[in-house]
């Protein structure tokens, strides 16, 4: 079986989200949209579920909220307590102030690195892997859009360059 999609090509941001929302009106799947620069409300008009990185944010700031706030309890009362500035180190709540730029800091840290780890991940995007673009002008200043075909070849076709695209191609996808 044959995976047949249609690439149409655009030069203008406003042109393509008219395409994406008249595409989707017509009950067409689009199976990705390739951008050079992100486009506002793309997500909305491709239907696109909210993103659950926010979540994924908060819990690595709290886990580096705690980080920070065991490893200062560790190191500043239980493991070595120093008398610094005349601060006696007897408890963890008289010296908590001291700590706060730590506490902020590691939040920050930690929230920063995994969540970027986290989106690599999501995105798979590996070292070294190769560019999935299907067409390089979609890095400069084109707009891609890839829709399924469903033995509606020259349907399709009329349809995209009714919407306005510079240039629409069939491509065979292994």
């Amino acid at each position: 079986m044959s995976n047949k999609v249609i690439y149409a090509i655009y030069n203008d941001d406003d042109i393509l989200m008219d395409a994406v929302k008249t595409t989707r009106a017509a009950n067409h799947h689009i199976e990705e949209v390739f951008t050079p620069f992100p486009v506002h409300g793309l997500d909305k008009a491709l239907g696109l579920a909210p993103t659950r990185l926010a979540i994924c944010s908060f819990l690595y700031g709290c886990v580096g909220l705690s980080f920070g706030t065991w490893m200062m309890y560790y190191i500043m009362i239980q493991d070595w307590p120093q008398d610094i500035g005349g601060k006696p180190s007897f408890s963890y709540l008289e010296n908590m102030p001291a700590f706060v730029p730590i506490m902020f800091e590691l939040t920050v840290f930690f929230a920063a690195h995994l969540m970027v780890i986290t989106f690599y991940m999501r995105s798979k995007l590996w070292p070294f892997k190769q560019a999935e673009n299907p067409d390089v002008r979609t890095t400069d200043d084109h707009f891609l859009m890839e829709v399924a075909v469903r033995d509606n070849e020259e349907e399709l076709i009329s349809f995209f360059q009714n919407t306005g695209a510079i240039e629409v191609k069939v491509i065979d996808k292994h």
